[in-house]
């Protein structure tokens, strides 16, 4: 499809330690014939990478789908067996997703930029010393959240008010510590895959997993009649088995040596890799931890309203993984570009990035609310709870909009390696505007779970429009001369 680099040619048949050829990237738009107007080489740089994005973006999509319903499964599953379980599942599920695996994935966002740069130019061995030591940090993170998850019980049952539910989400989180070995080896590993625009190998292996946990769940919960614990065992087991999937496919194509690790490599150098994970980490954690406190706060209205926002925000959640994976996509390339030092390329890739994101939440958006009367019935029948759910749609349409076009803009400051400012900007957002508004418009004006959603809205319209502005500022040169400085 495109033509690699002379450099990138050499760096694939020198390097013996991954076997992975480099990323085949799109030829800078900075070599186009001068004959050419500056008019004529932008609309070629957005078709190149569209084209690119577009062989990024689709197979991502499905992966990020399906990593999702891995995680979400539970909630199907335990959905017919009333308010209780539903709400326990997403106090559980809630829980683990923000002091567990949203830590993950917040820290493990540094290796887009650091692997795609590295693979950008043509070093595939630092990508693999970058994931050696991101196994490293998620295992050390891993083992206090481990502890917390075990004796979540006592603490889950001091914030919610019904005590069935907290002691059915503590027993929960308990079974699901048996999921994070799995989840920190395929998040961390699957990345000397992405980081070289090979998205299909994690997309397959991400489909066995599903059909492996639709089984798991089948057998336990429903045919060995294990109700309601049945459906985190066939998580943990799931995850557990998906890192076995994706260790098995590195060694078959002759890339196992990413486990060999060297003790003296592997421990030191750690300085880009915390300076990118942990505002990284802050950027993913500042909604997630938001809308948890949310999911808490309509927990104070009713089961009825908790039962209704763990809907909105399951719903809100599958499809904002589709801006999501773009922008994941756009980190990718943008990252790629410039560890090519390739300016003009990474500029077009941000803003094709952009474009896609908008078109694509906007889609979602007016999906939401066509079809607002059939999404409650996936979870339930129960009338009180769809009507919440049914009054409440048309704000969420409304506020999935700017959701995905933060994702966007998230995606583009990692892939030029300014998490920070993201960072910040989503931690003030959220906690000075999101949070207060809604809750004084809940409980203070009485809107109930229509109001938990309107400082939501007006947050992520802020953020939009500050990061977005940001962007546009950027010397896109001092990025490019800043990554060289970060190779380690």
């Amino acid at each position: 499809m495109f033509k690699p680099t002379p450099a990138t040619r050499k760096s694939s048949t020198t390097c013996s330690v991954i076997t992975i050829p480099p990323p085949v990237l799109p030829q800078s738009t900075e070599s186009t014939s001068l004959l050419e107007s500056p008019t004529v080489r932008m609309i070629s740089g957005w078709k190149v990478e569209s084209k690119l994005l577009g062989t990024y973006s689709i197979p991502l999509i499905i992966a990020n789908l399906l990593q999702f319903c891995l995680n979400m499964s539970s909630l199907l599953v335990i959905s017919s067996g009333g308010r209780v379980e539903l709400g326990a599942v997403s106090i559980a599920i809630a829980t683990a997703n923000i002091t567990g695996f949203v830590v993950f994935q917040g820290l493990s966002t540094s290796l887009d930029t650091l692997c795609g740069q590295a693979c950008g130019s043509g070093n595939t061995k630092l990508a693999r010393l970058h994931v050696q030591r991101m196994i490293i940090l998620l295992g050390a993170v891993g083992t206090p959240i481990a502890m917390l998850w075990f004796f979540s019980a006592a603490i889950v049952s001091r914030i919610i008010p019904d005590a069935q539910v907290a002691i059915l989400a503590g027993l929960y989180l308990r079974v699901l510590v048996l999921a994070i070995p799995g989840f920190v080896v395929f998040e961390a590993g699957k990345r000397i895959l992405t980081s070289n625009g090979f998205f299909l190998p994690v997309t397959g292996i991400l489909c066995v997993g599903a059909c492996t946990n639709a089984f798991l769940s089948w057998l336990l919960v429903w045919r060995l009649d294990l109700g309601f614990i049945g459906a985190p065992i066939a998580v943990a087991a799931t995850w557990t088995l998906v890192s076995a999937y994706l260790t098995l496919y590195l060694h078959a194509t002759g890339n196992g040596s990413i486990w060999h690790f060297k003790t003296s490599q592997a421990l030191g150098g750690w300085t880009p890799m915390l300076r990118l994970a942990l505002p990284g980490l802050i950027m993913v954690e500042a909604e997630y931890f938001a809308f948890e406190v949310l999911t808490i706060a309509s927990a104070q209205l009713s089961t009825a309203n908790l039962a209704a926002q763990t809907i909105l925000v399951t719903l809100n959640s599958a499809f904002w993984q589709i801006p999501f994976s773009i922008s994941s996509a756009g980190t990718t390339a943008i990252a790629q570009h410039i560890g090519a030092k390739s300016t003009n390329s990474a500029k077009a890739s941000a803003g094709v990035v952009f474009v896609w994101s908008l078109i694509c939440s906007a889609i979602s958006g007016t999906l939401f609310f066509s079809f607002r009367a059939f999404w409650p019935t996936i979870f339930t029948d129960d009338p009180e709870v769809v009507d919440l759910v049914l009054n409440a749609l048309p704000l969420v349409a409304f506020m999935h909009l700017f959701d995905g076009l933060a994702a966007c803009c998230n995606g583009i400051l990692r892939g030029i390696g300014k998490p920070a400012f993201g960072g910040w900007v989503n931690l003030s957002c959220y906690y000075l505007i999101a949070l207060p508004m809604s809750i004084w418009t809940a409980f203070g004006l009485q809107w109930g779970l229509m109001g938990l959603w309107v400082g939501v809205t007006l947050a992520l319209a802020i953020v939009t429009v500050a990061e977005a502005l940001f962007l546009h500022v950027t010397d896109w040169q001092k990025v490019v001369e800043d990554a060289v400085m970060m190779r380690v």
